[in-house]
């Protein structure tokens, strides 16, 4: 992107985060953005194209944008929470606590159920211009296997999940994010396990350095994003977090490749 396109993409980008379109508004047309922003149409649909492929915007229809979220189905209502009466620690180091809750589901008897209380933790996947994304081959000794993951790591107590999102791949593959854009926070087990869980994407990066995590680096790589599907049937990509955040990258991208072929 040229200074006056990226100046244009920032605008809209702001926009988007200040909530100045809500979450299901159609954007103005193009034309409307074209005299407004005082940018030809060719390079504003390049800006359309990038902020629907980081998710910020969908497209409906034929050049018919919009704030990504509305659903038509509707909350259920009268379903009752379990309750909580209480809860006991079995088991708690900095690593992993291990609670038992005393529960009651709606209708039934009240008992015990563990939980499992592990950090907060940001993974990020970050993109480059040659439909590239920075993966980390690694060992992970609990399923006794290599495979690739994402950078990413524990959340400290006080810090900003997107500065540890930008910390932790500069610690574990030398690069250096130029963006980051949150996506989506889930959580892994929710049956059983509290671990929130922090996804980031961003597109660009600087090498910065060497790896100053040796004990997480492994091997790290620009993997081709058409090789993500050949991957995952294969077995290769470790930890929901990586999962989420590639799957999230590769939807956002087929729904814009269906929208260009139309």
């Amino acid at each position: 992107m040229g200074p006056k396109t990226s100046k244009v993409y920032e605008t809209l980008r702001a926009r988007l985060a200040a909530g100045e379109y809500a979450v299901g508004d159609k954007l103005p047309s193009e034309r409307t953005l074209v005299e407004e922003l005082g940018i030809g149409r060719t390079a504003l649909r390049q800006v359309l194209t990038r902020l629907v492929s980081e998710g910020l915007l969908e497209v409906r229809g034929r050049s018919s944008y919009r704030v990504p979220g509305a659903v038509s189905v509707q909350r259920p209502e009268g379903l009752e929470p379990w309750r909580i009466h209480g809860e006991r620690d079995v088991y708690d180091n900095r690593w992993v606590r291990l609670q038992l809750w005393d529960v009651e589901p709606p209708g039934v008897e009240r008992f015990e159920h563990h939980v499992v209380r592990l950090h907060h933790v940001a993974i990020t996947a970050v993109t480059d211009d040659q439909d590239r994304v920075l993966m980390m081959w690694r060992y992970r000794f609990v399923p006794k296997q290599f495979g690739w993951e994402l950078p990413g790591g524990i959340v400290d107590e006080g810090e900003d999940p997107a500065d540890t999102a930008l910390r932790e791949t500069v610690e574990e593959t030398g690069w250096r994010p130029k963006s980051l854009e949150h996506v989506v926070s889930y959580q892994p087990m929710v049956g059983m396990v509290d671990s929130p869980h922090e996804i980031f994407v961003g597109h660009g990066a600087e090498k910065v350095g060497e790896p100053t995590d040796l004990e997480e680096a492994g091997h790290i790589e620009w993997v081709p994003l058409a090789d993500i599907p050949g991957l995952m049937a294969r077995g290769e990509l470790l930890g929901s977090g990586t999962l989420v955040a590639l799957l999230h990258i590769l939807a956002a991208r087929r729904t814009q490749g269906l929208t260009t072929s139309h």
